[in-house]
């Protein structure tokens, strides 16, 4: 059972004929060629996959409550998950009038230098693009975010309980359970090519009032009730 792009894509090219069950946040399995389409994947592999237009406009959203005339932000995209995340993210900023500039996020032994050059833009916000790097390393992220005074969001909740200002993402708990469901189906004699692939359907939200407040922001009353966590 893989999870993520570079795997996923890997064992895909490797078989054509074992099942494959999978979960991979950052990859769009129509486009990668994988799926015939999410009702009938037509192959040997199903999965669940995230729904990146929606992701994006939240993301968006949601800085925009609590950053005050946000026009300018900072995507931090790793280059070696799918372009997807960042077109999605581009074509919701642009419903919204917010310019949007694209950093590579690059291996951890680099981070220091990558958001010395992202603070020295002084961006309004940063939005760190799903990726294995991102969540493996939230809370260096949400340490680098702080150090910078950067208003951040991330789709992992450690990157919010680490520090960063929010996360907002699905659970990931059940997206294991999910994606351990599918495999027992398949398991027991399903085939990936009828088994209908999934989006996640719980998401999260978590607001670090604690950072909000060292970045001289206000959280609503309004927004702080809809958060399933509130980090003080």
């Amino acid at each position: 059972m893989p999870s993520g792009p570079a795997v996923t894509s890997t064992v895909y090219a490797t078989t054509k004929s074992l099942p494959i069950v999978t979960f991979d946040l950052e990859s769009d399995p129509v486009e990668s060629g994988w799926l015939q389409s999410y009702a009938h994947p037509g192959g040997n592999l199903t999965g669940v996959f995230s729904d990146f237009p929606d992701f994006a406009s939240k993301w968006l959203e949601l800085l925009r409550e609590i950053v005050p005339g946000l026009s300018y932000l900072v995507v931090l995209w790793d280059p070696e998950t799918p372009m997807v995340q960042p077109r999605a993210l581009s074509a919701a900023a642009q419903r919204l009038n917010v310019r949007t500039e694209v950093f590579e996020l690059r291996p951890p032994s680099e981070f220091d230098g990558v958001f010395e050059a992202i603070s020295a833009r002084q961006p309004d916000g940063v939005v760190l693009l799903s990726s294995p790097v991102v969540s493996v390393n939230s809370s260096k992220l949400a340490e680098l975010t702080q150090q910078h005074r950067l208003p951040s969001i991330s789709l992992f909740s450690s990157f919010a309980r680490s520090g960063g200002l929010i996360s907002y993402g699905p659970n990931l708990d059940e997206i294991y359970r999910e994606t351990g469901v599918m495999a027992a189906k398949v398991l027991k004699g399903a085939k990936p090519a009828d088994l209908p692939a999934e989006r996640p359907t719980r998401f999260e939200l978590f607001i670090n009032s604690k950072t909000a407040k060292a970045l001289g922001l206000k959280v609503s009353d309004a927004l702080l009730v809809r958060a399933d966590e509130v980090i003080e």
